[in-house]
């Protein structure tokens, strides 16, 4: 017989002889015993202790062991219930099959035909293990294999957005390039420098779309060190200020100096701050409602979290937009955007053990607050 599986049964019989016979017997053979003396008596012993194997008399006064063997399959179809029964009962040991009894055996009761029947229950206990665990295979696979499509669904259509996009930044980039080549011909040193600008701004969007696919494209397990706050929110801030001079947007900065040190992986947030810093300038250069336009960074301590806020004043977004920026290839920007950022972003601050979440009104602007843990156990990161 299998150890692996339960080794407790439950018998049940009105006469104290036959039980005590049956548990001595069944203790000799390894198993631990339950014992009732009436059909209720039985049905509350199992549903407390939920015994694989159930030995049952089919004749006993309060309730017959068909009526049991019937209220136990209901409960538990998985149980293996053997009948014990009399010659003259033998109609009755073959009802008892119906309603699927594992086997029955007959009074006086022969160990050796005990054991068959057990072994018998045993062997469908196994049966059953072995279908169920082929069957969490199957699933498994099936999901695997699902997931896999999806990923190859995902990565044609990554393809094409991004096919689409470089085709547009290229075509931006040879028109930059011929304001240079046309202006450095003529002379003309204004127009060569208006080339270099948008060349340079399309150099840059190129850049930010091949990081964007590196991201996407693998997962990589954060590299967490500590690092001074204040440095950390200086350096996102240098990155981005340079896209800001020279236009109509103002940059205010509240960076407190008080906050300490944060443990992150310092490459990988500023990239998804960055993902959202550019989403407010992009936001503030497609309003033109106004003239001028501000985007405002904050970094603060909340309890056991830093919390870095992102504010703009520029175009704004629906209820749709909103509640779709996070999703996959979602993108406003139509040909200016691939459709990763946003989503790159929260998979980052999700990493990180963070939040992320959005404020926005169509036409009053945007303000995005990510909330993160000032430490972060290397264990909390595995599974993100």
């Amino acid at each position: 017989m299998n150890e692996s599986f339960s080794k407790t049964i439950l018998i049940v019989d009105d006469e104290p002889d036959i039980r005590e016979v049956l548990g001595i017997s069944l203790m000799d053979m390894g198993y631990r015993t339950l014992e009732a003396e009436n059909a209720t008596q039985a049905f509350d012993v199992f549903v407390k202790e939920s015994p694989s194997i159930v030995v049952t008399d089919i004749k006993m006064p309060g309730g017959d062991g068909i009526e049991l063997l019937r209220k136990i399959k209901h409960e538990n179809p998985e149980t293996e219930v053997i009948m014990i029964t009399g010659h003259g009962d033998m109609n009755l040991a073959i009802r008892s099959l119906k309603y699927d009894a594992t086997d029955f055996i007959t009074k006086p009761i022969n160990v050796d035909a005990l054991d068959i029947a057990l072994n018998r229950a045993l062997e469908k206990i196994a049966m059953r293990k072995r279908l169920q665990d082929y069957t969490r295979s199957l699933e498994q696979l099936v999901r695997e294999k699902t997931e896999l499509q999806d990923h190859l669904a995902s990565l044609g259509l990554m393809i094409g957005s991004i096919s689409h996009g470089m085709k547009g930044l290229l075509t931006s980039l040879d028109g930059g390039l011929y304001l240079v080549s046309s202006g450095l011909n003529k002379n003309d040193i204004q127009r060569a420098q208006e080339g270099c600008k948008a060349a340079r701004q399309t150099a840059e969007r190129i850049r930010k779309m091949v990081l964007d696919i590196l991201y996407y494209a693998k997962e990589r397990q954060l590299k967490l060190a500590e690092v001074d706050a204040s440095d950390f929110a200086d350096t996102l801030i240098s990155v981005v200020r340079p896209k800001i001079d020279g236009s109509d947007i103002q940059l205010g900065c509240h960076i407190d100096r008080q906050v300490g040190t944060i443990t992150v992986d310092a490459d990988y947030l500023q990239a998804a701050l960055i993902n959202i810093l550019d989403n407010a300038v992009d936001a503030c250069h497609k309003d033109n409602a106004s003239s001028s336009h501000r985007i405002d960074f904050s970094m603060t301590a909340k309890n056991d979290c830093i919390v870095f806020s992102i504010a703009d004043d520029g175009a704004g977004m629906d209820d749709e937009t909103r509640e779709k920026i996070f999703t996959l290839f979602y993108s406003t920007k139509e040909r200016k955007g691939t459709g990763l950022g946003l989503f790159i972003t929260h998979r980052i601050v999700s990493q990180h053990g963070g939040d992320i979440s959005v404020k926005s009104k169509l036409g009053e602007g945007t303000t995005f607050t990510v909330k993160i843990p000032k430490t972060l156990a290397t264990a909390d990161i595995s599974d993100k």
